[in-house]
């Protein structure tokens, strides 16, 4: 079992980065993607993921110098799929355990990859920029985390 993260502190330092923009870019990781979320659709239920975080996440890459185009920053099929696959893992634990130890869960699966993704859609087609403006369903196999 991955041991990365050790308390939710961790989780929540980068979710509030994150949603205030002032995460160092240098923290904005692959597992740092899956904390902010996981925190998120905890404790911030205000907020809708589907809805909000492609603002947020523009934001967050405009304060950390990441241009959002069509080859760079915001990809609209990997945040769903994400958030998707995030939602799943979380509705599986019970409500009170640690996001921590849900985070190294999902850091030793095979959502801890950081090309998970290429298990289900192709390398061209995750990568276009038809997946990048809008939601591309996948076409290799069905997202069912």
């Amino acid at each position: 079992m991955s041991t990365a993260f050790i308390n939710d502190a961790q989780v929540e330092h980068i979710a509030k980065g994150f949603l205030n923009a002032n995460l160092p870019k240098a923290e904005w990781t692959h597992p740092a993607h899956f904390a902010a979320l996981l925190w998120i659709l905890r404790y911030r239920p205000d907020l809708n993921p589907e809805k909000d975080m492609p603002g947020l996440i523009r934001a967050y890459n405009l304060a950390t110098g990441t241009e959002n185009s069509d080859s760079s920053g915001y990809h609209e099929t990997i945040t769903l799929a994400s958030i998707t696959a995030t939602r799943a893992v979380l509705a599986r634990h019970a409500s009170d355990m640690s996001l921590h130890t849900i985070l190294n869960q999902i850091m030793d699966s095979s959502l801890g990859k950081s090309n998970w993704l290429l298990t289900h859609w192709l390398r061209e087609t995750l990568f276009s920029v038809a997946a990048r403006r809008n939601w591309v369903a996948p076409d290799r196999t069905a997202l069912n985390p």
